[in-house]
């Protein structure tokens, strides 16, 4: 008797988990789709014409306050190259560091594991301050600009990718690099050729696990791009705005829908590869 009542129990707290964690999207979507006096008189009601959402999407798009398609395109810039980076590097690094056996590729794997749990605050004034002498010692610029905040994520989640994919290169079996060897590959090819096609799953982990990250991300664009900058990105665009502009609640919110839809639909796209690619490594 009590074993039938258990995945009822399990269903419903998994039901209102669900409700509890998909609110704000729904307060959000609903709120599009009012004009300003709406959401103030009644925020939590149902919009009375959810075609308010594409006016109010059109009125972000040429409003020039909020520079949204300026901010759109550098959002895609920076992500799009951060992800390409990080899984290039990390899966290159990550599978030196499995086949090299030595005390070093140990030590060096165990620096990357322990630069996961060292905290943004405590070295992004000494991030900046780097950039600023590499600037005075060689002339390259990385504050306010795209190189700069590429190599800032790149640095900052390689640690975490690494390790995913030091995990799921374990499982690998080598067999497959020593019969590429027989036939003629060097090392760059059996990597490419054998090991990169096998690595899908884990690609689309790292992908979706830091592309959510640099899309959302506030605080390290703003301490690499500053503000009034002609680079900057989405959430930048958004906080400026809502600051600038707090009682056009609507605009705020069609806003922030925008920037959210397209980090939803990249995760709904690969979201079948992710817990795939985490546990795979977890076999060996």
């Amino acid at each position: 008797m009590n074993k039938s009542k258990h995945p009822i129990v399990l269903e419903i707290f998994t039901a209102l988990l669900f409700l509890a964690f998909l609110f704000p999207f729904l307060i959000v979507l609903m709120n599009s789709a009012k004009d300003a006096f709406q959401i103030t008189v009644d925020p939590l009601g149902m919009p009375e014409d959810w075609t308010q959402i594409g006016r109010n999407m059109v009125s972000i798009w040429t409003n020039g306050n909020i520079r949204y398609p300026g901010s759109f395109r550098s959002s895609i810039i920076i992500t799009v190259v951060s992800l390409l980076a990080i899984t290039m590097l990390s899966s290159q690094a990550a599978w030196v560091l499995v086949r090299t056996k030595t005390r070093l590729s140990n030590t060096i794997f165990f620096i990357f594991v322990a630069a996961m749990v060292i905290p943004f605050q405590i070295v992004m004034f000494p991030l900046l301050s780097w950039f600023r002498t590499v600037y005075t010692l060689t002339g390259l610029k990385l504050l306010r600009t795209y190189f700069g905040m590429v190599l800032a994520y790149v640095g900052f989640g390689c640690s975490l990718s690494v390790f995913l994919y030091h995990g799921f290169i374990k499982s690998i079996p080598y067999e497959l690099e020593e019969a590429a060897k027989i036939d003629g590959c060097n090392r760059f090819q059996t990597f490419y050729i054998v090991i990169a096609p096998i690595l899908r799953p884990i690609h689309a982990t790292v992908m979706v696990l830091n592309g959510i990250w640099i899309w959302n991300d506030y605080l390290l664009p703003l301490l690499v791009l500053g503000k009034g900058n002609r680079i900057q990105t989405i959430p930048l665009a958004v906080a400026n705005f809502a600051g600038a502009y707090v009682k056009q609640w609507d605009l705020i919110m069609t806003a922030i829908l925008m920037a959210m839809v397209p980090i939803i639909i990249f995760f709904l796209a690969a979201q079948k590869h992710i817990i795939k690619g985490m546990v795979a490594g977890s076999i060996k």
